[in-house]
């Protein structure tokens, strides 16, 4: 992730990277008082994280992956020894093998492990590893042990964090990289960390249904694939140092439990196509699904498909794409991401009609779906019938209250039928599920002051608005070590 420091957190960081005594570098682990940080300083580094989170060009934006991770995710949370615990998964386009949990239950995955995993049980591997390295509150531990009470502001700690977890490879010339590097030498997990991670995933991982000896495989597999290139590493590797020994003692620890088939979702085959379509060179992606396919070589042949019709999409190419879905839907289980495809296709025809009886028939097999819900809301919007788009999206959020981009096209929608107070209240709503209390303050100010809200809609935006101020008061106390 290829974050741009604000000036002003300069030299935070540059505090933060200083050298300290390797006596104070680790916490003793059985001893939680004075060296773990409070769960109000976790929440605040974890919602500072996740609004640079909102605003990265660097962060996955395709609602499917998300939302197929955030459910792989907190399938594996359920499982997991910390149930009280909210997590937030993101992804992160950048092709290396890494995954990283932060304080607070953020986890950030690259494009690069979802595709280098060669099963779901082995991407839930990793992920039931980072969740272990959160419940076990490892790097919150090692956080507050540096004693970073030389300086006050956290939301420097959470955005220094961010750069050196999610880019263990940075280059040390620039500050704010060299800054970054810095913490990432002195937060790096230790042995006793990652056997404890590999712990408490194995058991996350059997809880929750997956194939366990899907990690030692990883993990093996992770280390072949180095062995002989100097300094490559995958960025999994250089923030969780493997070790033969390592993965000799989660393999004995998988010897002893019960032996379990698993198979795939079709969720991660399809999933993991539309990251090979849309990664890169289209042509290239084209060429490759073509010859898998005529050749027969691959793990599951709808998804194949599936991301050959998504690839002839990206291209132009309507009717290879129409051809694709025609297989699709004769060879293949019905399934939403072929039906928002088939949507997209009439959105990209510029065929209004048949795009609107493809999202509504969508919706009407999977109501709960965000991806038919985003585009049908679009599709609205395009056709510029607002009044439509609210009624959905109104329908909608009561499936999704802390939606940020349904906010967002409430705001568009209103925009259109020049309502101005409803217009801000809604882009406030929506800074405020980013985290981003100032603008949201903002936003419902604007409201505040319009003039064409009624009685009932001016009390509620005045409500509200006090109580984003009240927020912002009681931030300012959290962010701040104690």
């Amino acid at each position: 992730m290829k974050l741009k420091l604000p000036i002003i957190l300069l030299t935070i960081i540059s505090v933060i990277a200083a050298p300290m005594s390797a006596a104070n570098e680790l916490p003793d682990l059985g001893d939680v008082s004075a060296t773990v940080l409070s769960p109000l300083q976790e929440q605040a580094i974890a919602e500072q994280i996740m609004r640079e989170v909102a605003v990265s060009d660097d962060v996955l934006k395709d609602v499917e992956i998300t939302d197929y991770l955030q459910s792989l995710g907190g399938r594996l949370v359920a499982n997991g020894p910390d149930k009280q615990q909210k997590f937030n998964f993101f992804v992160v386009q950048d092709n290396s093998i890494n995954a990283f949990a932060m304080p607070g239950g953020v986890i950030g995955v690259h494009t690069g492990l979802m595709l280098g995993a060669n099963s779901e049980s082995e991407l839930a591997s990793v992920l039931g590893h980072e969740i272990g390295h959160v419940t076990q509150r490892h790097l919150a531990r090692m956080l507050a042990a540096q004693k970073y009470d030389t300086f006050k502001n956290l939301a420097g700690v959470a955005l220094a964090l961010l750069i050196a977890r999610s880019n263990p490879q940075l280059a040390s010339g620039a500050l704010t990289t060299s800054a970054a590097a810095g913490v990432q030498s002195q937060l790096d997990y230790t042995r006793e960390h990652e056997r404890e991670a590999d712990r408490i995933g194995l058991q996350i991982l059997d809880s929750g249904g997956f194939d366990v000896r899907a990690m030692p495989a990883f993990f093996t597999t992770l280390q072949r694939g180095t062995r002989y290139a100097e300094g490559s590493a995958p960025s999994f590797l250089r923030t969780h140092p493997l070790t033969t020994e390592r993965i000799a003692d989660v393999a004995n620890r998988v010897e002893q439990m019960p032996y379990r088939q698993v198979s795939d979702s079709i969720e991660f085959h399809f999933v993991r196509a539309k990251l090979r379509a849309t990664q890169g060179n289209v042509q290239n992606a084209i060429d490759v699904f073509e010859q898998n396919i005529r050749e027969r070589r691959f793990a599951h042949e709808a998804a194949e498909h599936y991301g050959l019709a998504v690839a002839y999409l990206l291209k132009g190419a309507y009717g290879q794409t129409e051809k694709e879905l025609a297989w699709l839907r004769k060879n293949a289980p019905q399934h939403a991401m072929v039906q928002n495809l088939a949507a997209r296709l009439e959105v990209a025809r510029n065929n209004p009609q048949q795009a609107e009886k493809q999202y509504a028939a969508g919706l009407k097999v999977y109501p709960d779906n965000r991806a038919l819900t985003y585009g049908y809301a679009e599709h609205f919007l395009a056709i510029s019938q607002a009044d439509k788009a609210i009624s959905l999206v109104k329908e909608k959020q009561a499936l999704y209250p802390n939606d940020a981009y349904l906010y967002d096209l409430l705001a568009k929608a209103y925009t259109m039928q020049n309502k101005v107070l409803l217009r801000h209240q809604a882009q406030s709503e929506a800074y405020f599920r980013k985290y981003d209390l100032a603008r949201a303050i903002e936003q419902m100010n604007l409201a505040a002051k319009a003039s064409d809200g009624d009685f009932y809609q001016t009390s509620i935006v005045e409500a509200r608005l006090q109580q984003l101020r009240r927020m912002m008061g009681e931030e300012k106390k959290e962010r701040f070590w104690e």
